[in-house]
């Protein structure tokens, strides 16, 4: 197996996830948080979007899918349209709303449709090649990509634990 297949399979699987976790979630329940500073579904799953979004577009040296395509208008949050979610405070997460799961599915598959792009041109030497200078020791493109392949997975898994509390009515308010 290839490096870039290897990727695109993994990258590949993230798209399922969030569509298993936001079908048929309304408002209430995309926006509710389980505990009084909690993250939501909705935070969890834009954040992820906007990570991969972010850290793939950098790499990759285009535009990145929320500002190119429009979804930072779609979407329309109270926030800098560079926001990534990257720590915010409890009332940076309480800004993140949404009337409905598809404009994040919708946002998300942008992204992901993206990334495959990427990840599948890549050969093994691409994966060794520095796009970080600012860490000891440097940060390359395979170790950034996985990186953000984690993050995104454990974001999709809280929001995946999230709906499951939901479901069973522990996360109800």
């Amino acid at each position: 197996m290839e490096a870039s297949d290897l990727l695109v399979d993994a990258f590949g699987r993230l798209p399922q996830t969030v569509n298993r976790v936001l079908t048929g979630l309304d408002a209430d329940q995309l926006n509710h948080r389980p505990y009084p500073d909690g993250n939501s579904i909705a935070w969890l799953i834009w954040h992820l979007a906007r990570v991969e979004d972010a850290q793939v577009s950098d790499v990759a040296g285009h535009q990145q899918v929320w500002t190119a395509e429009g979804w930072a208008d779609r979407v329309g949050l109270p926030l800098a349209v560079e926001d990534t979610g990257y720590g915010h405070t409890s009332e940076e997460v309480a800004r993140v709303r949404v009337q409905s799961g598809e404009v994040l599915q919708g946002y998300y598959d942008a992204v992901s449709a993206r990334t495959i792009a990427f990840v599948s041109g890549l050969g093994p030497s691409d994966l060794d090649r520095v796009v970080d200078t600012s860490w000891d020791p440097p940060v390359t493109l395979g170790v950034r990509l996985v990186s953000s392949l984690a993050d995104c997975l454990e974001h999709a898994g809280q929001a995946a634990y999230i709906r499951g509390m939901l479901a069973s009515g522990g996360g109800a308010s």
